[in-house]
């Protein structure tokens, strides 16, 4: 079974591009945060790289900014390749199936009440859909 559970930051907005066979995929770093502090007192994080397909590639840039706080559900993917050099570059990613919202609009800083999402539905879920399961 290959499955990760990571919640932490975007360090960035999105990246969205399409494949030359019109799927799209959308790529960003997550800034986890780890469970214990160093020597010197403070928490490290780990800047995880995180790729989304299809509909949940499309969901995640029109939703998801730089510093919005989520969890993501999916597989440690490696992969290696070899770059302009000659040189082999091994690559590990999270491959996204699954994005929740790990906090409401207010606790951001912005006044409204409502939350992101309905706890009865907290998920994006790549569906293919372009409709989202929840009301903003």
């Amino acid at each position: 079974m290959n499955k990760a559970i990571l919640m932490g930051r975007l360090t960035r907005d999105p990246e969205v591009r399409t494949t030359q066979s019109q799927i799209a995929v959308a790529s960003f770093t997550l800034a986890v945060d780890r469970r214990f502090k160093n020597a010197a007192g403070e928490r490290e994080a780990d800047f995880i790289p995180v790729t989304c397909w299809r509909g949940l590639a499309d969901l995640a840039g029109k939703y998801l900014t730089k510093g919005t706080k989520i969890i993501v559900v999916g597989a440690i993917q490696t992969s290696t390749y070899e770059d302009k050099d000659g040189k082999k570059v091994y690559k590990t990613e999270i491959v996204a199936d699954e994005i929740e919202f790990a906090e409401s609009k207010k606790s951001q800083g912005n006044q409204q009440e409502e939350p992101y999402i309905k706890k009865e539905e907290t998920y994006i879920k790549d569906e293919d859909s372009t409709e989202l399961p929840f009301d903003l």
